[in-house]
């Protein structure tokens, strides 16, 4: 892979792991919502990651032989599918005929250990795309 594929790499790679953390945020929010739009408690979401094939112009550019490269995007935020946490709590008002309140399946030991995952991969992304950078400039330099 070239300077330019990695950095198309890198690239995609901090917008996914940016979206990754920003779920993560929106399922710490909502941890006591009962109450959701679409009726029920907050489901939580989660984040499907996919391998991508997308044309490369700065290749062609470049003069390289492919015309594609690599990346990475959210294919998909797909909503938890565990049953509620129930809850006995008979003066709620989202309580059920037996004073039971159906709280989100959101575990805070959970989502810190997935934001952790996400801001360090965020972290060596940006770390791999100065990495590139410096390359690019000692490789200009070179040739000067």
């Amino acid at each position: 892979m070239n300077l330019f594929g990695m950095l198309e790499l890198s690239g995609s790679a901090l917008g996914a792991e940016r979206q990754r953390a920003e779920v993560v945020a929106s399922n710490m929010a909502n941890v006591q919502t009962t109450r959701t739009p679409q009726g029920g408690p907050y489901r939580r979401q989660m984040v499907v990651f996919q391998a991508q094939r997308v044309p490369r112009f700065s290749l062609a550019l470049a003069g390289a032989q492919r015309d594609h490269s690599s990346a990475v995007r959210v294919a998909a935020v797909v909503s938890d599918q565990r049953p509620p946490v129930m809850r006995f709590e008979p003066g709620h008002p989202d309580a059920n005929s037996e004073g039971y309140v159906a709280y989100p399946q959101v575990d805070p030991i959970e989502e810190m250990a997935d934001l952790l995952g996400a801001v360090r991969a965020y972290e060596l992304n940006a770390a791999a795309v100065q990495a590139t950078k410096n390359m690019i400039q000692q490789s200009l330099s070179l040739m000067q």
